[in-house]
């Protein structure tokens, strides 16, 4: 066994993308890099190969690295000194609202158009919207969205609305978890 230094920052991500506790960085970095035991550079690099000669799988390949990158931004939200320093659920809700945004803009407006309570609008694109539909809303701006959202709620709903905005949006169901018990 080898031992390489890394940065915190490299560290961090390598962290993230832990899928059970105990799980060792070499069998982390082995399932990212597709390499198993005994696996030579040229053999990697002749499936990588093979996999640019056809397109469909070239295709199905782009859709999944989008996806891991969008989990991974998550996790790397999660993980943050940005989040980990928010004390009020509100704030954390914020963050993460705003992180979903960023990933897939179109896919965040189609899950928040569907998402209102009996009586309340939850989103919207200006405040006025928000205090018209409900009273006591405490309509907040998700930072860097055109998005307005009633933040007086308590934290179940908020955990809600999260776990719905992320399962719209193709998430696994293992993280949206994560990030709502965060909440």
């Amino acid at each position: 066994m080898k031992t390489i230094e890394v940065d915190e920052e490299l560290y961090r991500y390598i962290a993230s993308h832990t899928q059970h506790i105990g799980e060792s960085a070499s069998d982390i970095l082995r399932r990212m890099l597709t390499f198993t035991a005994g696996q030579t550079a040229p053999a990697a690099a002749a499936t990588s190969a093979a996999a640019a000669k056809e397109p469909a799988a070239n295709t199905a390949v782009k859709i999944e690295a989008r996806l891991q990158d969008r989990v991974r931004a998550v996790r790397e939200l999660l993980l943050s000194d940005e989040y980990a320093d928010q004390k009020r659920a509100v704030n954390r809700f914020m963050l993460v609202l705003s992180t979903l945004y960023s990933l897939d803009a179109k896919a965040f407006g189609e899950a928040t158009e569907s998402l209102q309570g009996r009586t309340r609008v939850y989103f919207a694109g200006n405040q006025q919207t928000l205090v018209e539909n409900g009273t006591h809303t405490k309509p907040q701006h998700v930072p860097g969205t055109p998005y307005w959202v009633i933040t007086n709620t308590n934290t179940g709903r908020k955990r809600s609305m999260v776990e719905h905005i992320m399962l719209s949006m193709q998430f696994p169901t293992e993280l949206t978890e994560k990030v709502c018990g965060t909440l």
